[in-house]
């Protein structure tokens, strides 16, 4: 699936959280933008919506259309709309958070353990157990191919958001400098270099420790978290395929002498 980059530049600042934007004054002379604190249930129904789309999302991917995340929000579909304008607007604003949520626990483990493989191994539990790896942007998973395999017939769209390109052997993540709008998809663009850059030293860490198979590259760390968290209905059960899931992987990742 390839994002859309339609409308988010204009229309990202309808979805930025806790507030609403008014275009003119009360005299009617347009003196500029003004922002007020949303009403308390227009503020509750901002939080029902994150959170379904989340679930649904996470759940059904993000192909999913914007009813279900209204029925599972119990709102109407056209409540969703005012505060997204678009589909690619929500799963934008879903895609940055968790991209977020995974920098800020790559860092904790980097920051909180001594030893190489602890951390990564730390950093690889807590973001399976937190299912962010179902929400994970498609621009940090999609594996590149070499450009005469990929052609040039390539959407327009998909110059534009971070690639993963072979190089050496080994398909490594790495944002690719295109010519691109200047707002257009910069937020997330920076957080999929800053989730890349934490993680990538995690892994060079672990490697330098001989922890850590050589072959092993940024990009196959990430797909672990997207593996390793499957979407089962009973969620004991999910927490525990999860975690046999991880255990074997985590084998697969190690260094053997």
């Amino acid at each position: 699936m390839h994002i859309q980059d339609t409308h988010w530049s204009s229309a990202s600042a309808l979805a930025t959280g806790g507030t609403t934007v008014s275009a003119a004054t009360g005299n009617g002379r347009g003196d500029g933008p003004r922002t007020t604190p949303l009403r308390v249930d227009a503020q509750r129904n901002l939080e029902h919506v994150l959170r379904a789309a989340r679930e649904v999302f996470g759940e059904l991917g993000y192909g999913a259309p914007m009813e279900d995340v209204a029925r599972r929000a119990r709102v109407g579909v056209g409540t969703v709309y005012r505060r997204f304008p678009s589909k690619d607007v929500l799963v934008r604003r879903i895609a940055e958070e968790e991209t977020s949520r995974l920098t800020d626990q790559a860092r904790t483990a980097l920051g909180q353990e001594d030893e190489p493989w602890s951390a990564l191994s730390r950093f690889l539990r807590t973001s399976v157990a937190s299912g962010a790896g179902r929400l994970l942007p498609p621009q940090v998973l999609r594996v590149g191919v070499p450009e005469e395999v990929g052609g040039s017939g390539a959407g327009a769209d998909e110059a534009r958001v971070p690639q993963q390109r072979t190089q050496s052997g080994a398909a490594e993540l790495r944002l690719v400098p295109e010519e691109r709008e200047p707002t257009a998809g910069a937020d997330d663009d920076s957080g999929a270099a800053a989730l890349l850059e934490v993680v990538g030293r995690l892994v060079e860490r672990a490697r330098a420790a001989g922890e850590l198979r050589a072959d092993v590259s940024v990009s196959d760390v990430l797909l672990v978290i997207a593996t390793a968290a499957p979407s089962l209905p009973d969620p004991a059960q999910q927490a525990a395929a999860s975690s046999r899931l991880l255990d074997i992987l985590l084998e697969g990742l190690r260094s053997r002498p």
